[in-house]
């Protein structure tokens, strides 16, 4: 590289971070910084550029696959491994936030928590977020995994599970790979299932979040959930 193209690309890369500490970055701007830390003397503005058409945004790039970064032209195993890593340690950031408070507290923390977990799966997993009295995350279990548009629900085994760990309320939380973003009438029944015999058992099901590609709902905002909510944030 010559030695003026290696002074631009320092110079400009000192215009990006001051430019992120002012908080002005565009979305490309921060991918392309992003990937200036792992390509330290290469312009990163084609694949900033070109990631973005085709995975739409950079929450898409990073909860991408290893296998679907690493197929894309222009990225190495350096720049997938780097986005994995950044994509865990921000569901660890979340997960520990759960751990430690309520999380009524801020519910976009819970719904950021899913949509990290599950926004880019290729088939449907069904999760169950087990809480406390405090309503503070004791374990995240993948009750099942299923195919494209498919997956089973064993509403016993996760009220087993519950008395089992001391959990007094649960989330319920699957994702949908399809474009669909509504929940079907299966995901209905099996909400009001279990509703039902955690009535019964004195759990609270909080709510069944949907995850799709782009968004989080929630079956409580739906009026799939008939309790009502005993806790909210002060």
């Amino acid at each position: 590289m010559p030695v003026s193209d290696s002074k631009f690309y320092s110079g400009h890369r000192e215009r990006l971070r001051q430019k992120f500490l002012d908080g002005k970055l565009v979305e490309y701007e921060k991918l392309e910084l992003l990937l200036g830390y792992v390509v330290p003397r290469r312009d990163m503005r084609p694949l900033a550029h070109a990631l973005l058409k085709h995975f739409g945004s950079i929450s898409q790039i990073l909860t991408a696959s290893y296998e679907e970064l690493i197929a894309f032209p222009g990225v190495g195993p350096s720049i997938a491994i780097f986005f994995k890593l950044t994509h865990q340690i921000m569901l660890a950031g979340y997960r520990s936030t759960m751990d430690v408070r309520p999380i009524f507290y801020n519910i976009d923390v819970l719904k950021n928590y899913c949509k990290w977990s599950l926004a880019n799966k290729q088939v449907e997993e069904f999760h169950v977020l087990y809480l406390d009295s405090d309503y503070r995350l004791i374990k995240d279990e993948l009750h099942s995994q299923g195919t494209y548009n498919t997956t089973s629900v064993y509403v016993r085994e996760i009220i087993k599970n519950a008395l089992q760990l001391n959990s007094t309320v649960l989330v319920l939380v699957h994702n949908h790979p399809t474009s669909s973003n509504s929940f079907s009438s299966e995901d209905a029944d099996v909400t009001e299932e279990l509703e039902k015999l955690c009535a019964g058992l004195d759990i609270k099901l909080y709510d069944h979040l949907l995850v799709t590609k782009y968004s989080v709902f929630s079956a409580y905002d739906a009026n799939l959930l008939h309790k009502p909510r005993n806790k909210t944030k002060n």
